[in-house]
């Protein structure tokens, strides 16, 4: 490559010869010179911009500090917002949980004052020294959140099951007839064998013979179906209780019915009132308790929930 120079006061033209090498090392070392004073000039921009005092570095250095703090507190927000929600569920649970263990104390026959479900338990232990203390970070923090919430519905379902399971026992429980159906010693005739009283032979006692006055009321040993009630040549006034699972009370030699067959009673409530109709030599009620249309000692049923009503007493 020829560049030709011609200057004004010679009339000779000077010839310089510049080959592709040289053209190439004057470009590189421009663009060299050019990227050096940008960085120099960046580096003393942003290096004394406070001493030089240049508003349009520092606006933009506040602009971008505001921003990246707007989005700081955009995104903690949001992570507070959504374990605000994470917590006000939790809450929910846990008075759920507080109700749910009120019930379940009931149905076990804890007394209230033994769990104090409104209270928080007490807490405490020293210091560990082994292992400094550790600030929980805002991913940590969350994570754990979850994982106790998880943990809360577990137990709540799990206590689910087990208040229906402890209901489900409750009510067979009163399906049971464990009540006494008379306010009277069972003095007069036990069950088993005996001396007939009509025909003075010995013969097999279904029941229990509770000695009581003319009118006393009888009331259902346990919840149930009334399936008899009327007169029986034997019985005389008599009520039939079928309680479910195979188990049924009969109330015989009443003066007066206070039921009808299909009523559906509770337990405690009164059913009949003690008379001396049927086969009997005076006032008294013959209680009985089949299983299967066996015959039952009512005695296992009536004294084992008096054993278990004095052992509960004795424990408060």
């Amino acid at each position: 490559m020829q560049i030709i120079v011609i200057p004004d006061r010679l009339a000779k033209a000077r010839t310089l010869k510049v080959s592709t090498a040289h053209l190439l090392a004057s470009v590189l070392a421009a663009l060299m010179l050019l990227m050096a004073l940008t960085a120099g000039l960046y580096w003393i921009t942003f290096r004394f911009a406070t001493d030089i005092k240049v508003p349009l570095v520092q606006e933009l250095m506040l602009s971008a500090q505001k921003g990246e703090a707007a989005r700081a507190r955009q995104f903690v927000q949001q992570n507070l917002n959504a374990m605000a929600v994470k917590l006000g569920e939790m809450q929910a649970q846990l008075a759920r949980l507080d109700a749910l263990g009120d019930r379940l104390s009931t149905l076990a026959g804890i007394r209230p004052q033994e769990f104090r479900f409104s209270e928080a338990p007490g807490l405490g232990g020293a210091q560990p020294t082994s292992l400094p203390p550790q600030n929980l970070s805002m991913a940590e923090f969350g994570e754990k959140l979850y994982a106790l919430s998880r943990h809360m519905e577990n137990r709540t379902d799990m206590l689910g099951v087990l208040e229906a399971q402890l209901f489900e026992q409750a009510v067979k429980k009163k399906l049971i007839p464990t009540m006494m159906p008379v306010n009277a010693p069972f003095n007069a005739s036990g069950f088993g064998m005996r001396i007939d009283p009509f025909t003075g032979q010995q013969a097999m006692h279904e029941g229990i013979d509770f000695l009581a006055d003319l009118g006393s009321p009888i009331v259902a040993a346990a919840g149930g179906v009334v399936i008899f009630a009327g007169f029986h040549p034997q019985y005389g006034n008599a009520v039939e209780i079928d309680h479910g699972n195979d188990l049924m009370t009969r109330y015989a030699h009443a003066s007066k019915l206070h039921v009808k067959e299909g009523d559906v009673v509770q337990r405690g409530r009164r059913v009949a009132d003690v008379g001396t109709t049927g086969r009997s030599t005076g006032p008294h009620l013959h209680f009985e308790v089949r299983f299967k249309g066996v015959a039952q000692n009512p005695a296992r049923f009536v004294l084992a929930s008096q054993a278990a009503q004095k052992s509960a007493r004795a424990r408060r």
